[in-house]
C-alpha cells in the first residue's frame, strides 16, 4: 500500500485506474489529505487526478514493466541505422541517388523520378532512349528507390545472353544490388521445389527462358514485384496471311507482364518502320487499349503515359552543355596512292568474280558466300591493314584446305 507522501515522480503504481499500470508524473499535496496526481497511462498519454488519502491508501507500488534497457551499444546502433535506412525514402525523395556510387545526368534523374516513379501503380512503361543514355543507370536507380520505399522484395531482369554479366556487374558496383545470374545448374539442382523462389534478385537470359518450356511453366507460377526486360524490341510478333505469329520471346514478355506487378520494357530500337509490328509490341504493355489489327485509317500508336523516347540531341548535362558532339555526316574525297588504287581494283574484282560464282550454288548457300564477300569489301574500305589481315586469312584457309586434300585428313585449325 502507498500513502499520500509516498507517491513520487517516477514511481509506478497500480490502483489509480482498474486494470491498468501507470507511471506517476507529478505528486502535488492537496490541502492536508490529498495530492493532485498527474500520471501517464499505458497507451502513452497523460492524465491528473485529486487522490484521497483514502485512495491513495488503495495504491500499490509495482515493477517497472518490460525488460531493462541493457543490450549492446554496438549492435543497438547498428539496427536503429538499419531502421534509419529502412525509411529514409520517407524523408530523401532521392535516397537512391546519394547511395549509388554514381553521378546521374539530368535526362536520367527525369525518367526515375518524374516518369517512372510517379507511375508506379502498378507500372507498365517503354524506356526508349537513344543509346549511350545509361539506360541501364535509370533502371538501377528505379530498382533501388522501390526497394528502399520497401515497393520491391522480388526483382527479375530478362537480358541477352551477353548482357547479363554486365548487368550484374553494373547492379552491384554502381547500386550495391547483388543479383544473382540465373544458370542451368540452378535449374537442375532444383528438384522437386520452385526453382525461381530462392532468389528474389534475379537475371535471366532472355532466349534461356523463352526457348525452354519447363522454365517457362515454372516462371507462370511465380511471383515478381518488378521485371525488366533489357533490348525489349526482341520480343516482337507480326501478322501474317491473317494470322497472328508471335515469337517465343514475345509469349516470354505476356508471361512477364501477367506475373510481374511492375513491367518495364527497355530498347533504344522499339521501332522497326512498321505500325502494325508496333502496336503489336505495345500489347505487352496495354492489351485493351492496343487490341486488334492495325488499320491506318482507323487507328494510332498513341504511346502518351506508356513511352519515353529521347534522342542524343536532347541529351545535355547539368550546365547545358551536349552530352553528344553534333552529328554531321558528309562524304570526305581523298586520292589513292598508286598501291592502294591497284588493291582496291585487285580486291573488288576478286570480290565480283566471286558473287558471280555464289550466284550459281543454292539459297542458303549462295547467302553465306555473298555476305562474307560483303564484309571482305567492307574491311577494304575500312583501311589496309584491316584488309591485308582478312586476305592473310583468306590464304591460310586456303593453304589447310590444300593440306586437307593431299593428306586425305582434315587439317587441324588454329587456335584463334
Amino acid at each position: 500500500m502507498a500513502t499520500v507522501n509516498d507517491l513520487r515522480e517516477g514511481l509506478h503504481v497500480e490502483g489509480v485506474i482498474p486494470g491498468e499500470h501507470v507511471v506517476v508524473i507529478a505528486a502535488q499535496p492537496h490541502g492536508d489529505g490529498a495530492v493532485v496526481l498527474t500520471y501517464k497511462k499505458e497507451d502513452g498519454s497523460l492524465d491528473q487526478r485529486v487522490l484521497t488519502r483514502e485512495q491513495a491508501e488503495k495504491i500499490s507500488i509495482a515493477e517497472p514493466r518490460g525488460r531493462p534497457f541493457d543490450a549492446d551499444a554496438a549492435r543497438f546502433k547498428l539496427a536503429a541505422e538499419c531502421q534509419r535506412i529502412k525509411l529514409a525514402g520517407l524523408f530523401d525523395p532521392m535516397l537512391a541517388v546519394t547511395t549509388s556510387d554514381i553521378q546521374p545526368l539530368p535526362h536520367q534523374l527525369r525518367a526515375v523520378y518524374g516518369e517512372l516513379l510517379p507511375r508506379s501503380s502498378p507500372l507498365r512503361f517503354l524506356l526508349a532512349d537513344d543509346p549511350g543514355a545509361g539506360k541501364t543507370i535509370m533502371a538501377g536507380l528505379y530498382i533501388k528507390e522501390l526497394i528502399l520505399r520497401e515497393d520491391v522484395k522480388r526483382c527479375l531482369v530478362v537480358a541477352p545472353g551477353g548482357l547479363v554479366e554486365q548487368w550484374q556487374d553494373e547492379l552491384y558496383q554502381k547500386f550495391g544490388l547483388r543479383f544473382e545470374i540465373f544458370t542451368r545448374a540452378q535449374s537442375e539442382a532444383a528438384v522437386g521445389a520452385s526453382v525461381f523462389e530462392p532468389y528474389p534478385l534475379l537475371i535471366a537470359r532472355m532466349d534461356q527462358l523463352a526457348r525452354n518450356d519447363d522454365l517457362l511453366a515454372e516462371l507462370a507460377r511465380s511471383e515478381w514485384d518488378l521485371a525488366i526486360v533489357d533490348e525489349a524490341h526482341r520480343m516482337g510478333a507480326r501478322y501474317f496471311a491473317g494470322k497472328l505469329e508471335k515469337t517465343k520471346r514475345f509469349q516470354l514478355g505476356e508471361l512477364l507482364g501477367r506475373i510481374a506487378r511492375h513491367l518495364l520494357l527497355m530498347t533504344a530500337t522499339p521501332h522497326n518502320g512498321k505500325e502494325e509490328d508496333f502496336q503489336l509490341f505495345l500489347t505487352l504493355l496495354d492489351r485493351d487499349r492496343f487490341e486488334g489489327r492495325y488499320r491506318r485509317a482507323t487507328h494510332s500508336c498513341d504511346t502518351s503515359g506508356l513511352m519515353r523516347r529521347m534522342l542524343k540531341e536532347d541529351l545535355v548535362t547539368f550546365d547545358g552543355r551536349p552530352l553528344f558532339p553534333d552529328r554531321i555526316a558528309e562524304t570526305v574525297p581523298y586520292e589513292l596512292t598508286p598501291l592502294e588504287q591497284d588493291l582496291y581494283d585487285r580486291v573488288t574484282e576478286y570480290v565480283r568474280q566471286g558473287m558471280n560464282r555464289a550466284d550459281k550454288l543454292d539459297g542458303k548457300r549462295r547467302n553465306t558466300v555473298g555476305f562474307a564477300l560483303t564484309i571482305l569489301q567492307r574491311r577494304l574500305a575500312s583501311s589496309p591493314e584491316a584488309i591485308y589481315r582478312s586476305l592473310e586469312r583468306r590464304v591460310d584457309r586456303l593453304e589447310r584446305r590444300k593440306q586437307e586434300l593431299l593428306s586425305g585428313r582434315p587439317a587441324v585449325e588454329p587456335k584463334a
